[in-house]
């Protein structure tokens, strides 16, 4: 487990609610802070600890750049979002605007930000292409890659994620929400063809809205509800040093390495395009889904086969309500960090970089990411189970992008305009 994870005092759970919540990551508790702000009970239940899953592993961007062209306008809704709550929460979550770079080391790679960024000015993206001596004067002090050029956006950012997910959960308990840890939902119940309520290893939570916000664990809990929901989980492994004086300030992604300061004045490290696929029967079950992606994406993601095939083969998709459900039996993901996908991070970003050639690692973990097809999230109502509501398939991107997405899930439920148009998030695409 992630040994930095803030802690969040657990409520009781009550008899009954408004809305439930299933799920206690970044997504969960952005959700909880904006229905009980509008005044509506709110209670969210997690099986293990808040944030201590992919949501305390990530990298801590806070970025609208390179993002598909749907999910742009909740990037920039989101960091304006970031802002406020930096403001006003009273808490620190380690939001800075402190700009995000990628690097383009072929000319080809420049091509393509370009273009993507000619594609995404229509939506309020504000980013510019980099070349010559434009990109020496932003380029980090120190730098040694011979880049072809870069694209920057100033206005993008961070936070620190083994903070905020905690942080964020307590302002909305003091705005009334109940946050109750070590609490598995086994099921729903359903009556009459629409949500009534919950089932939980501390009984049942009455309710008429349920929001689905479980990560790597979302496809499971759908299984046993009979509905279908194509995702696959990717692992993520990450680095970080002690406190490095006078490293730069620029969050910078490269074709083998990306970094970010922290709030401690260390940094944390990653190998950008090098995350772990692993097969498991649900590769199969949505092997035609992926395919497509798979083709576009397949340099990014390294396909293995492990021990976790066989657990998830002898995995239970059907379980009653009385009975101890998966969810009981892990309590958080916590996979293994590659040490050759951070070797190769390390050297990479060493030889671009040597201010990092002496880098002192502190600890490495890996996270657990849900991913969709498309790589775009679901964010609304399942037509077919009325008062059910998904909010899951972030593909990585769910840090940043939490507190719009939140927001845009306590609008669809109390009927408010929404903070952006939600169509490319919808169930029904996939």
């Amino acid at each position: 487990m992630y040994p930095q994870i803030e802690q969040v005092v657990s409520d009781k759970l009550p008899a009954s609610t408004e809305v439930a919540i299933i799920g206690g990551g970044i997504i969960g508790v952005s959700t909880a802070y904006w229905l009980a702000r509008r005044g509506i009970a709110v209670t969210l239940l997690e099986k293990g600890l808040i944030g201590a899953e992919q949501s305390s592993r990530n990298w801590g961007w806070c970025r609208s750049m390179g993002r598909d062209l749907a999910e742009i306008p909740l990037a920039l809704a989101s960091l304006r979002l970031w802002d406020g709550w930096q403001a006003e929460l009273g808490e620190d979550l380690g939001f800075r605007r402190s700009g995000v770079l990628y690097a383009c080391e072929t000319p080809r790679q420049l091509q393509q930000q370009v273009d993507w960024l000619a594609a995404a000015s229509g939506y309020g993206m504000q980013a510019r292409a980099l070349e010559g001596a434009d990109l020496l004067r932003v380029m980090p002090e120190g730098a040694a890659a011979g880049w072809a050029g870069a694209l920057h956006t100033p206005s993008d950012g961070r936070a620190e994620p083994q903070a905020a997910s905690a942080v964020i959960a307590r302002a909305a308990q003091r705005l009334g929400a109940r946050i109750v840890s070590n609490c598995a939902v086994r099921g729903l119940d359903i009556e009459g063809g629409r949500v009534r309520g919950l089932y939980s290893e501390q009984g049942r939570l009455g309710c008429s809205t349920v929001v689905l916000a479980g990560g790597a664990w979302s496809t499971l809990f759908c299984a046993n509800l009979g509905l279908r929901l194509p995702q696959l989980k990717v692992v993520a492994s990450v680095l970080r040093t002690a406190p490095m004086p006078g490293g730069p300030e620029l969050a910078v992604g490269a074709s083998n390495y990306a970094f970010r300061k922290r709030a401690d004045g260390g940094y944390t490290i990653a190998q950008r395009n090098a995350n772990l696929a692993p097969i498991t029967p649900d590769s199969f079950r949505y092997l035609g889904d992926f395919l497509p992606a798979l083709g576009k994406q397949f340099r990014e993601v390294r396909v293995r086969l492990d021990r976790r095939f066989i657990e998830e083969l002898r995995q239970p998709r059907r379980w009653d309500m009385d009975a101890q459900s998966p969810f009981e039996r892990c309590r958080v993901l916590d996979p293994q960090p590659s040490p050759a996908i951070l070797t190769e991070a390390r050297e990479a970003l060493a030889k671009a970089f040597p201010f990092f050639r002496a880098m002192p690692v502190t600890q490495s973990w890996a996270g657990v990411m849900d991913v969709t097809p498309d790589a775009i999230p679901v964010i609304g109502p399942v037509e077919a189970l009325p008062g059910l509501f998904l909010s899951t398939g972030y593909s990585g991107h769910g840090f940043g992008i939490a507190p719009g997405a939140g927001h845009l899930m306590a609008d669809l439920i109390d009927g408010s305009t929404p903070l952006v148009d939600p169509s490319p998030f919808a169930y029904s695409r996939l």
